[in-house]
């Protein structure tokens, strides 16, 4: 990075400049990787270490407020054609690009390029192959693409033909980049009511004629504001996405020592309407021990991204976890091949009053509740999917012995079971459900009408031998391109890790035992073996599920 030092010393500046205060904490450089992090300065006795004001925060608001881009921001939310996220990004598009941006100092601290998967080179996709990564970002690149020529390119051009930045050229780069500025460092935030929509508590507090017909005009931009936002409002809290300087620079841990809050009317920090970054402090967690010691100086200060897996931080922020106990696995039926089944028609119908689920998420944490528990992590809530099973019209099918210990979710084996029925099993449940509906159709179905009747006949064997067929898929799917979990382990072992292409020329050719790869390579390894665990994992479930469910069906005279 060039002269991360020199960017870093304007930046302090223009925070200090804008009544940002470091109060434990200072912003230092870490490495390529990570780029700037938040370090602690100096202890303090209430864990306070930034206080950021929340007008400085890059938010909707904040956007269409803004003197320059603001009157043409609202014409496009009046015509329907933005919504708040792509304002934001156009707004970062167009004030990097700016060459009289206040925002400079801010914009010249954030990374140039990200290592998520829109970022990877050709040869590095392609170690995605295979996998749920691979495609979504080929989707989405086409569609980013699709949106920077038939909306940006021309909007950001004018913007800045506005500000007398005429010669300056908009590549999809800049949107692509704004892109990942956004999904990487944007924040929810519960923002107060009477900050978000200050014209509206002017109304309320005055009876006046100008206050009436202001309050006219602040109600539109209210209206309009809840319709073209992704904004939430809960009582006098409204959670707004957006970027606040300072505190985007925590980086995420899975043991993180500190968390963000706000302060509404300033009674923790002393300052109305900011963000804070609370460190040591036992009243935000589960993540400390009630006796805090001081915090350690110099010590990087993290906080969490929250509970993802590798699949979606590196997708959204460009990194993964070796080990992560928080991985899942994505497991869907495809819809278009409902039209191939045997009775499709029939099924389709039952699956629409069921609201089927198509699809399912099996985090990592479930295989602890398995016939194989992996004894990691575990997510301390026992197994309640399955409670469904506890009905039975007739009492003739009994509760499988191994219900408690089924991992799959329950509504997504209610659509396995649907779409595995064959033709005896569909004209039993329908003779059920006629009789439940009654002559006259004076009951309407539930959809735990249709699913009771459906497990009554049917059991569990088909829908889990369609259960183990889909992950027998995706299993061949994932080693097709890339070899076994096996193999990946051993590039893994081989790894040096290398920060671009271009290292690899200085460092040499690979010598004996090692294998140089960037760290995109490296991460998309760690990701789809990760993703190869699972699948075995979750097939072995399957697979003993399957088995003793068609014992004890057998054994049912």
């Amino acid at each position: 990075m060039a002269n991360p030092e020199a960017k870093l010393e304007t930046f302090l500046q223009w925070l200090q400049a804008n009544r940002v205060e470091l109060r434990g904490c200072n912003i230092k450089y870490c490495d390529s990787r990570k780029g700037f992090g938040i370090f602690s300065d100096k202890d303090v006795s209430d864990g306070i270490m930034l206080v950021v004001p929340l007008e400085l925060a890059i938010t909707p608001m904040r956007v269409l407020q803004d003197p320059f881009l603001g009157p043409e921001c609202r014409a496009l939310f009046e015509e329907g054609d933005v919504d708040d996220r792509f304002l934001m990004m156009l707004f970062l598009t167009v004030e990097r690009l700016r060459k009289g941006s206040l925002w400079k100092p801010y914009l010249d601290m954030l990374p140039t390029t990200f290592g998520n998967t829109l970022w990877f080179s050709e040869e590095e996709l392609q170690e995605l192959r295979g996998t749920n990564l691979y495609r979504a970002t080929e989707l989405q690149k086409k569609s980013l693409l699709n949106l920077y020529e038939t909306k940006v390119k021309d909007l950001a051009k004018k913007l800045l033909n506005l500000d007398g930045d005429s010669e300056i050229e908009v590549c999809f780069e800049d949107f692509l980049w704004a892109n990942s500025v956004f999904w990487s460092r944007a924040l929810n935030i519960p923002m107060p009511r009477s900050y978000v929509f200050p014209e509206m508590q002017d109304v309320h507090q005055s009876g006046t004629p100008e206050a009436d017909k202001k309050g006219s005009e602040v109600t539109q931009s209210d209206d309009l504001t809840k319709e073209t936002t992704h904004s939430t409002v809960h009582g006098d809290t409204v959670w707004v996405e957006g970027l606040v300087p300072g505190i985007d620079f925590c980086n995420h841990d899975l043991k993180p020592i500190a968390t963000w809050e706000v302060d509404g009317i300033g009674l923790t920090t002393g300052v109305p309407v900011s963000m804070y970054l609370l460190s040591g402090n036992i009243r935000f967690v589960c993540f400390q021990s009630p006796a805090q010691s001081p915090l350690q100086i110099d010590r990087e200060i993290s906080i969490s991204y929250g509970n993802k897996g590798n699949e979606e931080l590196l997708y959204l922020y460009g990194f993964v976890i070796d080990g992560n106990t928080d991985d899942y696995l994505m497991v869907h039926y495809p819809t278009e091949a409902i039209n191939t089944i045997s009775f499709s028609e029939s099924k389709s119908q039952l699956l629409e009053v069921q609201k089927a689920e198509m699809r399912c998420l099996l985090p990592k944490t479930l295989l602890d509740n398995g016939f194989f528990p992996l004894g990691t992590k575990n997510s301390g809530v026992n197994n309640q999917c399955n409670q469904v099973c506890n009905y039975s019209w007739s009492g003739q099918r009994k509760i499988p012995s191994y219900v408690n210990k089924l991992v799959f979710p329950e509504k997504f084996m209610a659509t396995l079971r649907t779409i595995a029925m064959q033709e005896d099993e569909l004209f039993k449940v329908s003779s059920m459900l006629e009789e439940l509906v009654g002559p006259e159709g004076e009951r309407q179905l539930s959809d735990t009408d249709v699913q009771s009747a459906i497990w009554e006949v049917c059991g569990d064997s088909g829908a889990l031998q369609v259960l183990v067929d889909l992950l027998h898929v995706k299993l061949m799917d994932l080693e097709e391109h890339s070899g076994t979990e096996e193999s990946d382990v051993e590039l893994l072992k081989k790894a040096l890790i290398i920060d671009s292409p271009e290292d690899s020329k200085q460092t040499g050719n690979d010598s004996e035992g090692t294998k140089m790869m960037t760290r995109n390579k490296w991460s998309a390894i760690v990701y789809r073996r990760g993703q190869k665990q699972l699948t075995r994992l979750f097939l072995n479930e399957a697979e003993h599920a399957l088995q003793l469910s068609m014992n004890e069906e057998m054994s049912v005279p």
